[in-house]
């Protein structure tokens, strides 16, 4: 099951010296990690190449392989500039409890053979659990990037896993000033608690240049603001054939008005394949294969509207301002709301809410405090400055 790759040694301190090397595993699994891996990434490199700063940081890269589908993360590898796995342990599909269940059983020999000093998890997949409670039995301490969201609707199995992973945690980097709150009002101590903004952001502004060159706009012959971005994937809304039927007339009613890009994720291709919707009938509708992330970044910058129930797209479009209408009952990241351009929809308002839209009645938004791409130096910051502060107190016993 588990693929290694041997480009070069994990090496670590021992803890009756002074410390000098930082272990990190770093763990990828499904797309949205990807992109909060990078940055992370980018600045551990950067923290390296100061020849002032110690302890230097070693880092080993642990792909679960809970998205296996090339468009859905080989390529964000490539575009995001995110070196080989050292590891991948090729979990693949499965139900919630089997996925989780793979992902302990093949990564708990990499902690025990590595050892690390902390295991770095990110977002709210099952990787993200699985790693957090492997990492906690074996008395590992582990940092959760994009801590403290909550949407308080337990029958999400995001959910569950933001609730489990935030109480193994030691270190809580959270992406906004809400996240605070919910961790505090779940008795989780402030010492542990470090707002540091959003990674996603970081990403976002990495990519941006190379996003502006996207190919994609002339291969589908787009203008900016003259199309909807649709991205639809969640069991809420495509698992029930019913729905994704009403969903898919309500696109092809509006696709009447204006032109509707919208990449399938394998699971909304794969429910989608039996049910009777006649694409062909709405030339404007487009359905189209999985796009990579640049691409992603060029349509949530110039769509005229975002239609989704992905949590990256609702901050992707706070921070450039467009539109974005999110077909959920409740969202995790509520600033988007508060703050952003991002409101909530359903099937009976969804019509109301594009029309309203494309009128011209958008809504006013701003960049919550700390989305300056600067995140993932933070988190570096933090986590070793809560190393050193541990070695210290060992080694005063």
């Amino acid at each position: 099951m588990t693929e290694m790759n041997d480009r070069r040694t994990f090496i670590g301190y021992h803890r009756n010296t002074r410390m000098k090397i930082l272990k990190l595993i770093l763990v990828a699994g499904a797309r949205p990690n990807f992109m909060k891996i990078a940055p992370l990434i980018k600045a551990i490199r950067s923290y390296n190449q100061d020849r002032r700063h110690r302890p230097k940081i070693d880092f080993m890269l642990v792909h679960t392989g809970q998205h296996y589908d090339n468009n859905m993360s080989d390529i964000f590898f490539q575009e995001l500039g995110i070196p080989e796995p050292d590891i991948n342990l090729g979990v693949g599909s499965g139900s919630q409890a089997e996925q989780t269940a793979r992902i302990m059983l093949a990564f708990e020999p990499v902690c025990l053979r590595e050892k690390p000093d902390w295991v770095v998890v990110v977002g709210d997949v099952n990787s993200t659990l699985a790693c957090s409670l492997v990492a906690a039995k074996l008395g590992i301490k582990t940092s959760h990037i994009e801590a403290g969201l909550r949407s308080y609707d337990r029958t999400m199995p995001e959910e569950i896993n933001r609730l489990v992973t935030d109480a193994l945690a030691d270190l809580l980097f959270t992406p906004s000033a809400d996240a605070n709150l919910n961790l505090k009002k779940e008795g989780l101590p402030a010492r542990k608690i470090k707002l540091v903004g959003n990674i996603m952001i970081d990403a976002l502004i990495s990519r941006l240049p190379e996003a502006e060159k996207s190919t994609l706009p002339s291969q589908l012959g787009l203008k900016p603001g003259e199309f909807v971005y649709v991205t639809l994937h969640r069991p809420s809304n495509v698992d029930d054939p019913k729905i994704l039927h009403s969903i898919m007339n309500k696109l092809g009613k509006i696709s009447k008005k204006i032109t509707i890009v919208f990449p399938l994720h394998p699971r909304t291709r794969k429910m989608l394949a039996p049910l009777e919707f006649r694409a062909q009938d709405y030339p404007q509708l487009m359905l189209i294969e999985p796009i990579g992330y640049t691409d992603s970044l060029w349509l949530a910058k110039y769509a005229r509207l975002v239609l989704t129930d992905s949590g990256g797209l609702q901050e992707e479009t706070t921070y450039f301002g467009t539109p974005c209408l999110t077909l959920r009952r409740n969202t995790e990241r509520p600033v988007t709301i508060k703050i952003g351009t991002n409101q909530l929809t359903s099937l009976k308002s969804l019509e109301a809410d594009v029309n309203r839209i494309l009128k011209g009645k958008t809504k006013r938004g701003n960049v919550p405090k700390y989305w300056d791409g600067r995140t993932a130096e933070r988190i570096i910051k933090y986590l070793v400055a809560s190393s050193i502060k541990a070695d210290s107190s060992a080694a005063g016993r």
